[in-house]
């Protein structure tokens, strides 16, 4: 069975803009417990993405999460994920890249994200599944 990202992909994605506080978007992210934001910016053609990630490095640098903007420590080089791709297609972009999260996109609409939290829950679902229906689940007499 092949999983597509729309099965593992979250819908329910935190967009914020460029001129937000990096304070803003760690808040946003921190109440509804996730660890990526989509960056929409009407100035720039597709979304970026803004991970706890940034905002570590940011804060690891002595900057001012009160200060310091979106813009500036947004990722603009985005590789988009398509809700058609396979789990295994999804992952290989992210473990080559080093991303943990993908935006999702279909066309020029955003769709969701997917994440290594979202690959990893539905790899184990997988393999659950195969296991409790695969040989190794059933018993040999003899």
């Amino acid at each position: 069975m092949t999983m597509k990202v729309s099965e593992a992909m979250s819908e329910s994605v935190l967009t914020v803009g460029p001129g937000h506080t990096l304070r803003e978007v760690a808040t946003l992210m921190a109440s509804r417990h996730i660890g990526s934001a989509v960056v929409h910016d009407p100035e720039r053609q597709g979304p970026g993405i803004i991970t706890e990630r940034d905002i570590m490095l940011s804060l690891g640098a002595g900057e001012s999460p009160d200060e310091e903007l979106v813009a500036t420590h947004m990722a603009s080089d985005v590789i988009f994920a398509a809700p058609d791709w396979s789990l295994d297609e999804a992952a290989e972009v992210m473990v080559h890249h080093g991303f943990r999260h993908l935006v999702v996109v279909d066309g020029a609409e955003l769709r969701g994200m997917l994440s290594m939290r979202d690959l990893v829950r539905c790899y184990v679902e997988i393999a659950s599944a195969s296991s409790a229906t695969g040989p190794a689940s059933k018993t040999r007499e003899g």
